[in-house]
């Protein structure tokens, strides 16, 4: 590895955290607005000392595991059901498209009368965020396999859908899939905030708390917290996604 590879990055996240502590302590904009950075450690360690910062991550991580679960599972069944079959697909053709444009926080009202202000709500609006991405992933990736597999595996007895879809189409779609999931999981995260800022506790609910009371050093630390636990959450996803399609290499 080149150490410029290295000095390079590091070069300009010192540089990008010395303006940022250099305007609010220059006057430039109000440190009630923009906080500096130096103010943050301390702000996270009273969020963790008093016990709000591990129970709002516990709580989030817990609809967001139980969103990108459901929505995932029922885009990628649904996807391959459609993909599989021409007749399915035309049956929910129009339900997808009138379905489809609607926004995820379009369903926040239908969310609180239907669940109530509770976390199941919030799963919701996660799972639906889900839904449509890993569906047209796991549609198109079954669509694109090769015919030709499907014909040799037909010419050695696997005739059945049962046995096209495991021996050939989700072997072959699994790429696709996979690519699909990786992008549900920053949608999902996206949705966490989306879901708990009409009260659900989580870590949206609680930079909604801060921000109403100008603790923007408070607001700074669950930013960067989403997005130190995206960044692992992703990385643990590409492990396994490299696992999992250990048999292309």
């Amino acid at each position: 590895m080149r150490l410029s590879s290295v000095l390079l990055p590091l070069a300009g996240l010192a540089v990008f955290l010395a303006v940022w502590e250099a305007v609010p302590r220059l006057g430039l904009v109000n440190p009630a607005f923009l906080p500096p950075p130096s103010v943050i450690p301390s702000a996270f360690l009273r969020e963790l000392a008093s016990g709000l910062w591990p129970s709002a991550v516990a709580s989030s991580l817990g609809h967001y595991a139980i969103g990108l679960v459901v929505g995932a599972a029922l885009g990628i069944a649904l996807g391959i059901v459609t993909g599989m079959s021409r007749a399915m697909e035309g049956l929910t053709a129009w339900v997808v498209r009138v379905l489809r444009p609607v926004p995820g926080l379009a369903w926040v009202p239908f969310a609180i009368i239907w669940f109530g202000v509770a976390p199941s709500a919030a799963v919701f609006i996660i799972a639906v965020g889900v839904f449509w991405i890993v569906y047209f992933a796991a549609h198109g990736a079954i669509r694109g396999v090769d015919r030709d597999l499907i014909e040799l595996a037909a010419a050695f007895g696997f005739r059945s859908a049962p046995a096209r879809l495991v021996k050939v189409l989700l072997p072959a779609a699994a790429p696709g899939i996979l690519v699909g999931l990786r992008t549900a999981l920053g949608q999902a995260w996206m949705a966490v905030v989306a879901a708990e800022i009409f009260g659900v506790f989580g870590l949206g609910q609680r930079m909604m708390q801060a921000s109403s009371l100008l603790a923007t050093d408070i607001v700074v630390v669950y930013m960067l917290t989403m997005a130190a636990l995206y960044g692992l959450i992703d990385s643990l996803f590409v492990a396994l996604q490299g696992w999992l399609l250990r048999w292309k290499a």
